[in-house]
């Protein structure tokens, strides 16, 4: 069976990783193992500077060279030391899914290991519960606080919605239902979305999924 270490943002990737993607992937002869990215002695969780998650991904592509590592943090918010994110060349006016494919080239670029994919969610992990708006309607007793929502999946590719501080998925959600909670609502809707539509709906989620399967053939 193939191996592939995911170094994730924090607890609710991890819960991803091991609800929906390792069934599907140890399916196809994949094993998977959510590593939480290390901020400080004894915590974890968060991308604060790209300097404290590169000796991470280092550190997983040596230990286990038969292996692959890849890596699932948000583009939104981002640190500016990424690679490629302070660049001249940075497409910043251009889609989210260019701007995600520019920086995980300069990412693999920088970390040079032939066993490394470099891999980032456009713009946060919340886009991918616009996949399927009305999953979030068990959560709510005024199906109407959802509106806002749908709006934004009618006019808006999950993957396309925008990365402002004010507008970003995650800002989009809170605004309609402030009682959501990352940790815990994210997971159940993503569960009950499901993994076939996700990929579906958010093209470079897909690609990202498309390239990790076939490491079960490898």
């Amino acid at each position: 069976m193939s191996r592939l270490y995911l170094l994730v943002e924090g607890q609710t990737e991890e819960a991803f990783v091991n609800e929906l993607l390792t069934p599907h992937c140890a399916r196809l002869g994949l094993y998977l193992t959510p590593i939480i990215v290390t901020t400080s002695p004894g915590y974890k969780g968060g991308v604060v500077r790209y300097a404290k998650i590169k000796p991470q991904i280092e550190r997983l592509c040596k230990q286990d060279e038969a292996a692959h590592v890849t890596t699932l943090f948000d583009l939104y918010a981002l640190p500016s030391d990424f690679p490629g994110k302070a660049s001249a060349a940075f497409p910043a006016a251009e889609t989210g899914r260019h701007r995600a494919q520019f920086i995980e080239a300069e990412l693999a670029r920088d970390i040079n290991r032939r066993n490394f994919i470099a891999n980032l969610l456009v713009h946060e992990f919340e886009a991918l519960l616009f996949t399927q708006v009305d999953a979030f309607a068990q959560w709510t007793d005024d199906d109407r606080v959802l509106e806002s929502l749908r709006a934004t999946r009618r006019a808006t590719a999950p993957e396309d919605i925008n990365d402002s501080p004010h507008t970003a998925p995650s800002k989009r959600i809170l605004a309609a239902m402030a009682g959501y909670q990352k940790t815990f609502h994210g997971l159940l809707i993503a569960c009950d979305i499901g993994l076939d539509a996700i990929r579906r709906e958010c093209p470079h989620f897909g690609a990202w999924l498309q390239k990790i399967e076939t490491l079960a053939l490898g």
